[in-house]
């Protein structure tokens, strides 16, 4: 790091040797750093591994966060979780950025073998870790003779073995003619995937902002999502479905999605592919994180995405 000559540094997620590394090399040249935590620090991430948190806090997670210039927030419901466990540095709340593809569904899907070319497909791709509660999503499933045509599609890749127990719970409840597995999907499969789906799902326990829906309201899909995606604009400009956490409750969600009309599922597709065009382009995001980079070098106004503490309002003011 020393040796690139850089003016700033960016930290991308916490709990490794590169945030030492990183706030090190600040102190050595007196330069800023900016701390993406990308949801390492929700609630339901701090209670993963606690006691190596702990560790890793005390020896230098804490200490790279506190010197920090700026933390990046994705959205606002993280940028409060910030403020809550007390980092009072500057906040700059900046979604992630997506490539918008053009809309075209040409491509053969990845599940031409195992599902009929005039049965429907509800796609769920991310990895497969439990904070995804992809078991609670089979559970919610319905069988095949109340599910009015669909399949669930789950494409990923595996972590921590739990791959397996999600296909022996789809062994359980007899669903492996409507759940299929596809594992990690890349470039032109994935591409294929998400064009010829007919709906997205993620059923997540806890998010930062999920690329995942970002890329299908980018290609033009109807989204269930809980509330734990932090993107309740899909909830108000009718571009997703909420879904509940719990099972029984998911499955009633589900089934009313399974029961709308083709059209109103094709509306909700169009309406996220205008929030991904307006909100989440790379242009605007890229934009913005320009600003506050400048602004931590340079000085002068500061930029509107960046939100202050109240202690450092009030000690500006």
């Amino acid at each position: 790091m020393r040796a690139s000559g850089a003016d700033i540094a960016h930290s991308h997620g916490i709990w490794k040797h590169s945030s030492r590394v990183v706030a090190q090399w600040a102190m050595a040249t007196r330069r800023p750093y900016v701390v993406s935590p990308h949801g390492m620090l929700d609630t339901w991430a701090l209670k993963r591994s606690v006691l190596k948190k702990k560790i890793a806090s005390q020896l230098y997670e804490n200490d790279h966060l506190r010197r920090a210039a700026c933390l990046h927030a994705l959205c606002d419901s993280e940028a409060e979780t910030i403020r809550k466990l007390g980092f009072d540095n500057p906040i700059c709340v900046i979604p992630n950025g997506i490539a918008l593809p053009s809309i075209d569904d040409s491509r053969t899907p990845p599940w031409w073998k195992v599902i009929p070319e005039e049965e429907r497909v509800m796609l769920f791709l991310g990895r497969l870790h439990p904070k995804k509660n992809l078991s609670t999503l089979i559970d919610a499933w319905p069988s095949h003779w109340e599910n009015r045509g669909w399949h669930l599609a789950i494409a990923g890749w595996d972590q921590g073995g739990h791959e397996a127990d999600l296909r022996a719970h789809v062994k359980k409840r007899r669903l492996d003619h409507v759940v299929h597995f596809l594992g990690p999907l890349f470039g032109r499969e994935k591409d294929a995937a998400l064009r010829r789906a007919d709906a997205f799902v993620l059923p997540s326990l806890s998010e930062g902002l999920p690329m995942a829906v970002l890329e299908a309201w980018s290609y033009g899909l109807p989204v269930l999502q809980t509330d734990a995606c932090n993107l309740p604009e899909g909830f108000h400009r009718n571009a997703a479905m909420r879904i509940s956490p719990s099972p029984n409750a998911m499955a009633n969600e589900i089934r009313d999605v399974m029961a709308m009309p083709a059209e109103a599922l094709a509306e909700m597709g169009r309406n996220g592919r205008r929030i991904a065009e307006q909100n989440f382009s790379w242009n605007g995001v890229t934009t913005q994180m320009l600003a506050v980079y400048a602004w931590l070098l340079d000085g002068g106004r500061r930029p509107e995405c960046v939100r202050l503490s109240d202690r450092r309002s009030s000690h500006a003011a």
